[in-house]
Parts: C-alpha cells; structure tokens; sequence
C-alpha cells in the first residue's frame, strides 16, 4: 500500500510540474535575434537560488561557445566579473523564484564578437546572487546552456522538458501505464510537422512551427518520441525517450555476491550489487546498452529492500565500459563502490604520460561523473610478497604531497626519488590522499569516491608499482585517509539530499544532516551508523589487501564522534568541548583499530586526533599511534624566542603517560608553517649572529632536528624539511604570501636544486645520520624501549639523556643568540663521542659544566657508534653478554635452528632484522624456562622466501637487555 501510494504521488508530480529551469525567446535563437529573454525558476536544477533574497540581488555570468572554444568550460567573450554587481548583468525577479535576464541587440553585438567566421554555437549562462556564494546550476551542478541556431530548418520537442546541460537531456519523467503522456513539438520555419510515438505517427500537420499529441502509455518499456519537420528541400529529426517502469522484481542477492562490483569467472559476466535503501527503482545505463534505460537494465531489489543488483552479460574480456545508476527517475549518478571513475572536468587536465590511453568520457552520460567497470582486468604481479613492516616504535615518516613533490607530478617521478628518500634513512613515506577527490589540482581532502585512486596521479598499476617499489627498499607506505566528511560530488551524499536545506536528507544512511563538532569541512559522516561503518570496513580491507597499503593515517580523527558540541544546526560549536574524553569516539576508535589488525596484522593507524590527552593515551595504549604537534614549540627555538613556548618537552611519550612510544613528534606537516620560512623571516639575532640568514637558519633546524631524531618514538617529517624548504604554506603561485591562508593548498615551487646546496645539503645529512643511528638493529632499543628518558626542554640551554641496553645518548643544544651554560649529568662517567663530528668529552658521573654558543649542539653518545662493526657490540652491564646465542648452519639454510641461553625463566624475544636496520620478523615472542633453548629459525612463520642472499641480525631480548648475532642467509 505504501509503495502504491507513493506511485500515485509521483504521477500526481509529473502532471502538475511543468516548470522549467530556463525558458527563453524567440524559441529557436540566433545571432540576429534583435532581443533575447531567458528566464530562470529556481525551483528546478540544483535549486541553488531557491527563496533568495533579496530578489534584486540576482545577476547572470554568461557568455557563449563558439567554433573557437575547445570544451564545454571553455566560454568565450564573458563580459562580467564572477562576484561583482555590474548593473549591467543584473537580472530582475519576473515572479516568485523567478528571474529574468534581457540580451538586446543581438548575441555578436552583446558580446562584442568581430569575426564574422566565427560561429556562436550556445549561450552559456548562470545565475547567481551578487557575491557569488550561491549559483542556479542544473541538477548535477553543471553549467547551462542555450541553444544558437542558424538560417536552417530544425526540429525539437520541449515536452517533455529538458535540461539545458551542454548536450540537453530529458527531465525526469515519472510516468506508469494508462497516464496521458503530452508532447510538443517545434520547428523553426512553417514546415511539415510529425510527431511520432514508438513508431507510430500520431500527429501531423502542413506549413506549422508548433504540433501537440496526448498518447495514453499503453505499455511499459522505453518510450520514444520523434518530432520530424520537412519542408520540401530540408528535413530535421529530435528524438527523446524515457523508461516506463514495469515494476520492481525483487530477488535476494546471488551466492558470493557482495557490495560492488563482482567479476564472474569467464571474463564476460559482471553483477553489479548497490546498497540504497529506501530507493524503489534504479536503472542501470553505459556503454552496454548505448545509455538507454529499458526494463532490461532494471534492478533487482533484495527482499529487505536495502540492496539493488543485476547481473551484466556480453561483456567483451578487457573492455572499460562506462556507466552510472538512474535512481528512482529523477537522479544519475556514478556507482560509489566504483575502482575507477571518469570525470569530464578533470580528465582533459591529465597529461598522457600520467594516464595513457584513458577512457574518453561518454557523450551520453549524465552530469560530469561515470564509473567503469572491466573484466579481464590484468593483474598485477607483486614483487614483494612477503614484506616485514618496519617497527612502529621507530616508524621514520616522510610525508608528502604527489602534485608538489615531483616534476611530472605522478607515481612514477615519486618512485624515482625512492633512492634519496632511502639515503635519507626515512623508513616510511605518507603520501597526502589519492583516493578520488574533486578538482585535478588539490591537497585530496576532499574526497569523492573511496575505491578509487585518482587519475591525476597516474594508473592503478602505477601505484601498485610505486608500493611494490617502497617494498623492495624496506619503506612502508602509508594512506592518508580522510572519512571524517565528504563532498558534493560524492554519489552517496546526492543519493540523500535535501534541496530545500541544501544539506544531507534525514535519512542519508551515511551523513549527518549537521556536523556535530567545530571546524568540519563538507558532510560529516555518522560513525555509529551501521552503514557507515560496514562501508568504512570495507574501504580498509580494500587498500590493505588489493594494494598493499601498510597503514592509514586518519584525517580530522577527532571529528569521528556523534557527541554534539554545537547547536542543532552545527553552528555556535564550542571547540574546547569537542575536545574533551568522549567515550563514544574512543570506541568508535578501537574498532577500526581492530578492523585494521583482522585485515592486515601490524598494520599502522595514526590518528591526528588532538583531543584532550586522557582520550589520547588510551587509543596510543590500545595500539594506535597519535600525531604530536611541536611545529609552533620547535619554531620558536629554532628562532630564538622563548615566547609564546620553545619548551619542547610534550613531543616526549612518557610526558605524556603513554605506556607504548606511539607518539609521532613532528616539526613539520602539511598543515604547519615552514621552520626556515619564519626564521628567515622572523629569526631572532644577536650582533652578528643572525637567524635571519639562510645558513645560520639552516644550522638552527639542524640543532632542532638532532633533539627531535633523538627523542624516543616514531618521528616524521615534512617534504624538504630536510633540505630547509623556505616558501611560505601561503606562497601564492605568482609569488607572493597570502596571509589569511588564500593560497594555502595552491602547488608550491618545487626546489630539488635546494640538494646542490651546501648549506642545506649539510642539513639533509644531519637528518640521514640520525635516522641511521636509530635504524641501527644493535641500537635501535634505545629508540623503541628506552630504559629511561630524562629531560630539561623547557630552557634556552636544552637538554635530552636517553639511556638503552646497548647505547646511551646525550643531546645538548642552545637555542638562544647568547652564550649559555648550564650543568649536564652525564648517566655514566667516561669518554662520551659526539656522533656528528670528531669531538669528545669527557664525563665525572657527575653534573659537569658545559657552555655553549648560539645554535651549538652536540649529540653524545657512550660508544663510538661510528667506528663500531656492529656485530662487536654489546651493552654494558648485560646479563645476555656471556650467554650462547648462535645459529647453526651459518650460513643459514632452511634447516636452520637457533641455539640460545636464557638466564631466567621469563619472557624471551627474537627478533630478525637485515642489514639496513629494517625489522623484519619476530620467531619468538613469549615464555622460555631458564637454561639452553633450540627453535627453527623459521618458526612463527619467518620464511627466507623473496628474501635476497646477504648479512641478517638475530636479536635476543629479555628484561631489557639485549644479545647480537649476525648471520649469513644462503637459500
């Protein structure tokens, strides 16, 4: 009964509307045309001028598409500034939600068009308030379009209405069997005049410019109609159809079918499954069936009415077909679940060498989005199957931004500075989101489509071939995913909507109608619904296995709550609240935290959450790493000012209570000012010590650096922080800096030059030696499972003392312009080597004096770590020192077995690491009684599988001390 009463409804609709997003005369326009009115109705389109006011304040941006223009985007002679008021463009109300725009003269006058050669093929128009923050767009937010005629004969029907998208497309039509379907026909000069109706010619007149007919549908299927016009030595066709629906056939979903796109063995079979609930009709239009709806191409609908599917068949093996979804007759779009999507903007934009060979978009499709789908689809082959992700604990992230980061600005320049990034040391690279977004130029946190990557970028095997190549160096990729919001353009917010509110509808599965805290960009999602997180956990799953991912940084993590911190209406948000310990978010947390570790074990999840810290040390305890800030603590020492705070001493895990080293200290992100850009622009001095100088600012970051690289935890970096990248985050492409932020996410200038420097090369090496010292598999303890941390940050004279089973380190550094000295009490007496240069001191084992000199810093450490062969070293004091730990054979084969001695009962560790420090498996973890032990060496499923011959380390562990030994693998 409900479905029945909403069917009479929607006919009831389709009979009494018949407005019109834009109407113009004459009917048919030229350029001779001495005047030309055009009127818009807000209420049809995307309703953008809907009830505005004030009336008077309604202007038009216009121009027209000529033989010279090169797209639909390309308008030519635009007389009007967007966001100005000239009288001249403004368009007076000619009604309620109507507007009325006057064009006199004719077209090439208005325009001011002189070459009489070139001809004007549309007007392309807008209507918009008089700032520019609202426009009138067709439905799907594309521009409108009226078309130009010249002196020849055409024919077209106006009803059923059109949209006036670039190639015009019929208006929804709602119609069932035994409604009164009304057709009107035009001609442009008296001729003779037919309109037929699926084949039929029902009417016909002589000499007319305008025919009518009131067919009674009389079956369901596509329903077509033809006006034809003939006068005797010219003839013109316009043809429309539209899909009368024979009702729902409702079938629960195939065997082994899920959300998505379902390849079927054979190549040439595809089921196409949609989640839409409370939709009752979609069609399914492409490439397949020339974008014609037909009873065919129906949906079947799942029992519980929560599902759509069909099955696709004669599908060519390897072939991209394009589609899209018309849900309900009144709204087309792409299929979310899509892998990847055509969009008609953005895709002329990408160079070829990107993305050869791409789709072009279809001229039939609706709107500016399409999905593709294809079977047959090559497959990748890995090269790297078996890759050991690096230790958390010591994850070193280098974060960047694909479009600024490289010249060709793709997947393939990106993988051509692994080797630098290698020689950096990092062992991770966070790349800025890749999964579709909107625009071709963007950060990528306004993300559309989440199965996709973007075509801006390159291929979907460019990127598989970028990870596989990060592999094979030891460095982890890292996704940056944003799925606190999404945008417009994203088919699962349009599928929901609200055009009154211009907001999500009430019953988006996915979306809040109003976001529930402060600062959120686009439409939040609701992270309690099911559905949301059935989708989450799929886009999780897809990356962590179909591309390898090693993890996610999360995007605004804090905004993941339901917890309402503003009004009903997600204004007046009361930021401090929205901060506060929020049980809920907590939850929602560690489920996805879970959800990551069933898909993929030891995979990351970094939150930049910035909520109070007592939320914060729960997530890092369950595992989870947090983003720790120290951009604006770290600047102001590299400057030299103490004020507002150079106190660093927040970065440190254990000031925070975290029980786990899962805190990411960084100087640097993508949303932080640029150290050297401040202190060449703001640095403190001192007679002739000046910050302001580049080389003097270059040797303050690498002060900074040296203190931060040694704190305990995981660390990442900015791009070209390790070069002192200099531009502004506000840097404007034409050079200048935009202070109130204009031009923060513009492309930044991009300085590899900055490498030829000596100075900053100096930098770059600072920060390769200190993440060598840290990846160092005898040293690296000291950096994930320190035995102590103490610490004086809070001074111009700062100080760090790290002390491990196998090495302790001393950072000492003076952050003022003025001499300073303080005492340092150095955990052990003896020579003490500064790892960065010649130097050594020696230590009382008590507090010793030390002055130092602006910017003068030393890192200290108990060994001569740069003249020791790694396999000579063992800790001080450490009861593992005399205890058997060998393999045998060594070399190793796949016999191998480990022959070690525990000196008490207890937990024991055994880790394997290669050469470059990289972690690479654990074959015990776990209770040993006391005395001599032997396991495989392949136990807990370590494999020497696609590992290359060389020199390992097998590293025992217990109780905080540590034994060594190398070992050769021979396969």
């Amino acid at each position: 009964m409900k479905r029945f009463l909403l069917a009479i409804l929607l006919i009831l609709t389709g009979i009494t509307v018949d407005a019109q997003l834009l109407r113009w005369s004459p009917a048919f326009i030229q350029d001779t045309s001495a005047s030309i009115t055009i009127t818009c109705d807000a209420t049809k389109g995307n309703k953008g001028l809907l009830n505005y006011t004030p009336a008077t304040d309604v202007y038009v941006h216009i121009g027209v598409i000529t033989s010279a223009s090169t797209s639909s985007s390309d308008w030519k002679y635009v007389p009007f500034t967007w966001g100005t008021t000239n009288p001249a463009a403004n368009a007076p109300a000619a009604g309620t939600n109507l507007w009325r725009y006057t064009i006199a003269g004719g077209l090439r006058s208005f325009f001011n068009i002189t070459n009489p050669s070139e001809k004007i093929l549309k007007i392309a128009i807008l209507f918009r308030n008089g700032n520019g923050s609202i426009k009138q767009t067709n439905a799907d937010g594309s521009d409108m379009y009226i078309p130009v005629y010249d002196n020849g004969l055409y024919a077209r029907i106006d009803t059923p209405l059109k949209q006036p998208t670039y190639i015009p497309i019929i208006e929804p039509v709602t119609k069932n069997m035994g409604d009164v379907l009304n057709i009107n026909a035009k001609a442009s000069q008296p001729s003779r005049l037919t309109i037929y109706y699926n084949g039929t010619a029902i009417a016909y007149d002589s000499a007319v410019t305008q025919l009518s007919a009131a067919p009674t549908i009389a079956a369901a299927g596509t329903q077509t109609m033809i006006a034809e016009a003939y006068s005797g030595s010219a003839f013109s066709r316009d043809t429309v159809s539209f899909l009368v629906s024979g009702g729902t056939n409702f079938a629960p979903l195939p065997a082994g079918v899920t959300d998505g796109i379902n390849y079927e063995p054979g190549d040439t079979s595809a089921t196409l499954v949609l989640y839409a609930p409370k939709k009752t009709k979609i069609i399914v239009l492409g490439d397949f069936n020339n974008w014609a709806p037909s009873l065919n191409y129906q949906m079947n609908e799942t029992p519980d009415s929560l599902r759509f599917w069909i099955r696709l068949t004669g599908l060519t093996p390897g072939v991209e077909y394009a589609y899209q979804y018309q849900i309900d007759g009144s709204l087309t779009v792409a299929d979310y679940n899509a892998e990847k999507i055509l969009d008609k903007n953005v895709d002329p934009q990408i160079p070829s060498t990107t993305y050869p060979n791409l789709k072009p978009f279809p001229a039939n499709a609706v709107g500016s989005i399409v999905s593709v789908l294809q079977t047959a689809k090559p497959a990748y082959n890995w090269q790297v199957t078996n890759f050991f992700r690096p230790d958390k604990r010591n994850l070193l992230i280098y974060e960047l931004l694909i479009r600024d980061f490289t010249a060709t600005q793709n997947w393939k320049g990106l993988q051509d500075t692994l080797s630098y990034l290698k020689r950096l040391g990092v062992n991770a690279i966070e790349v800025m989101p890749f999964n579709n977004f909107e625009g071709y130029s963007s950060w990528g946190y306004n993300p559309n489509f989440y199965f996709a990557p973007d075509k801006v970028y390159g291929t979907e095997t460019a990127v598989k071939q970028f990870i596989d190549a990060c592999h094979q160096q030891g460095i982890a990729v890292i996704m940056d995913m944003v799925m606190n919001h999404s945008f417009g353009s994203s088919p699962m917010v349009q599928m929901y909507w609200d055009p009154v509110k211009n907001i999500p509808a009430a019953n988006n599965p996915w979306f809040n109608q109003y976001p529930t805290h402060a600062y959120n960009v686009g439409y939040q999602f609701n992270h309690q619904s099911q559905a949301t997180i059935d989708f989450r956990n799929r886009v999780i799953t897809y990356w962590l296995t179909k591309y390898k991912i090693d993890g996610f940084r999360w995007d605004l993590a804090k905004g993941f709550t339901q917890k309402n911190t503003c009004d009903a209406f997600g204004n007046n948000c009361n930021v401090a609240a929205w901060g506060n310990y929020d049980t809920a978010r907590v939850a929602t947390w560690k489920n996805i935290y879970d959800k990551i570790q069933s898909v993929s074990q030891g995979a990351y999840c970094i939150l930049e959450m910035f909520a109070d810290n007592s939320e914060e040390q729960v997530e890092a305890n369950y595992g989870m790493m947090i983003w720790g800030n120290l951009n604006s603590n770290f600047n102001q020492a590299t400057m030299g000012y103490s004020n507002p705070s150079w106190d660093v001493s927040y970065g440190v895990y254990t000031n925070r209570g975290y029980n786990q080293p899962n805190l990411i200290t960084y100087m640097e992100s993508h949303d932080e000012e640029r150290l050297m850009y401040k202190n060449e622009q703001y640095g403190n001095s001192n007679g002739s010590y000046a910050i302001k100088d580049t080389a003097t600012g270059l040797k303050r970051n690498a002060m900074a650096t040296a203190l931060w690289a040694m704190i305990p935890g995981p660390k990442m970096l900015w791009q070209f922080g390790e070069l002192g990248y200099d531009y502004s985050i506000n840097t404007c492409p034409n050079g200048t800096v935009d202070a109130t932020g204009g031009c923060r996410t513009d492309p930044k200038p991009l300085r590899w030059d900055y490498y030829s420097n000596p100075n900053r090369l100096a930098l770059y090496n600072v920060y390769a030696q200190l993440l060598k010292l840290r990846t160092n598999p005898v040293y690296s303890s000291t950096f994930t499972a320190p035995k102590n941390i103490s610490y004086n940050l809070g001074n111009a004279f700062k100080q760090l003392i790290v002390t491990g089973d196998s090495l302790s380190v001393v950072f000492v550094g003076n952050f003022d312009v003025n001499q300073q000295s303080t005492s340092v009490t150095f955990p052990s007496a003896g020579t003490w080597y500064s790892y960065l240069s010649s130097k050594t001191i020696t230590a009382s084992g008590g507090a010793d004096n030390i002055t130092l000199q602006p910017g003068e810093y030393y890192v200290y450490t108990n060994k001569n770590v740069n003249n020791t062969v790694v396999t000579a070293v063992t800790p001080v004091n450490n009861p593992l020192e005399n205890m058997q730990l060998q393999i045998s054979p060594n070399p190793a084969n796949a016999a191998a077995m480990v022959k070690f001695q525990v000196p008490a009962s207890g937990v024991v560790r055994l880790d394997v690491y290669n050469i470059d420090g990289q972690y690479m498996a654990n074959i015990w973890n776990g209770f040993k009684p006391k005395g001599m032990q032997t396991i495989s060496l392949y136990a807990n499923g370590f494999s020497s599988a696609g590992l290359p011959n060389g020199v390992y380390f097998l590293v025992m562990e217990q109780n905080g001390q540590r034994k060594v030994q190398q070992f050769l693998l021979a396969k």
